[in-house]
């Protein structure tokens, strides 16, 4: 099954009545215009860690970067399991979306640039990246691993009349 047509069913227990389920291209399309995304990861120990970045939907996975060090690269090294949400911060309205799957790093120079060149285009130019070993690079010299989550499972959340919960599953 293809990012195009997963699974998608309604939940009628968190739906009002009338209420369809959402297809998964309206999804898609607000993951690639949100500005602003956070990310679940789990530390070594098993707490959680919840913290807000910037990404870019394309090639039907949600792509985010952090540098080597810091607290998420070192989450995901140990651990790949991620969740990503995105959405309104409103409770009458709105769409929130809850994306689960695992963070493949991306080092592939040619994803990568493409990818670089997305950030931009979407963030401005304070957001040039050079590609280089596999990774980011900022003017300054510092180093970013690119992260890619593709769907596994993502939930929609309609707020508002009508309010809906609709599930995506991908295989």
């Amino acid at each position: 099954m293809s990012e195009k047509d997963p699974v998608t069913e309604l939940d009628a227990r968190y739906s009002s009545e009338g209420a369809t389920a959402r297809p998964w291209q309206d999804a898609a399309a607000l993951l690639a215009e949100a500005e602003l995304y956070w990310l679940s990861t789990v530390r070594p120990d098993g707490r959680p860690h919840v913290t807000p970045l910037i990404g870019v939907w394309a090639d039907g996975a949600l792509h985010f970067c952090t540098g080597p060090a810091e607290r998420k690269a070192q989450n995901l090294i140990a651990n790949p399991e991620a969740v990503l949400t995105t959405g309104a911060n409103a409770l009458g309205e709105g769409f929130d979306l809850v994306v689960e799957g695992r963070a493949d790093q991306v080092t592939d120079e040619a994803g990568l640039t493409r990818l670089a060149a997305a950030w931009e285009a979407k963030y401005g130019a304070d957001w040039h990246f050079d590609v280089r070993d596999g990774a980011f690079f900022t003017e300054a010299g510092g180093r970013a691993l690119v992260f890619a989550v593709a769907p596994r499972t993502a939930f929609g959340f309609a707020k508002g009349e009508p309010f809906g919960q609709t599930r995506w599953r991908f295989t």
